[in-house]
């Protein structure tokens, strides 16, 4: 599975100069965790998460005791000001596993998917997370529907158990058998699969 598979797009940006607040209305409104950055030709140059819109900008309440008045963020602060760069970008090929490992290496929730420097996308934890919740009825469906245009219907008994793919084939090809299973691990919600023959399957 890449990117492009699972990648939110249009993606919404927002430009440097932009206030700050205004980025925190899109996130609010739309649920969102971070916002790519881009420039007028729409390259990308950073992004803001939530974390940069709350870091020192909400003031301490004044009522305790202990805490003295410290003056609060301009209000005109803009995203420029706020903003994470450099960012890390993925392309649309970007293999889902070397992805996720890069937002969890990082630490970050969001990934902007670009061509070349242009943004195309965004892919976020949640996204990863929904495909990992598919049921395994529609993953069955579309491991079907793919093994069929590669090989014929009729040929194939597929079986999916907790994102598990198993797949047995009629005929005893080691070729196929391969393709096959690389089929099935590009489905989304798929975590892994194996393809045999109908000689090797006790179902039969």
């Amino acid at each position: 599975m890449r990117a492009r598979d699972l990648m939110s797009a249009p993606v919404v940006t927002v430009h440097p100069w932009a206030p700050a607040k205004e980025a925190a209305e899109v996130l609010s409104e739309h649920g969102f965790t971070a916002l790519p950055v881009v420039d007028d030709d729409e390259r990308l140059i950073g992004i803001v998460t939530e974390a940069d819109l709350i870091r020192g900008r909400i003031p301490a309440d004044t009522r305790s005791a202990h805490l003295r008045p410290e003056p609060s963020a301009p209000v005109d602060t803009t995203v420029e000001q706020v903003m994470s760069t450099p960012v890390t970008a993925m392309s649309s090929g970007t293999d889902v596993a070397d992805l996720c490992q890069a937002l969890v290496d990082a630490k970050i929730r969001a990934m902007p998917i670009v061509d070349g420097s242009r943004v195309v996308g965004i892919v976020t934890r949640g996204d990863v997370v929904r495909v990992l919740a598919r049921e395994d009825a529609a993953i069955a469906v579309d491991v079907r529907h793919w093994l069929e245009i590669y090989g014929g219907t009729g040929r194939w008994k597929v079986e999916v158990h907790d994102g598990l793919v198993r797949i047995v084939d009629r005929y005893d090809d080691t070729t196929d058998r391969h393709v096959a299973t690389l089929l099935a691990l590009a489905v989304p919600g798929v975590v892994g699969a194996e393809t045999v023959s109908s000689g090797e399957d006790p179902w039969s």
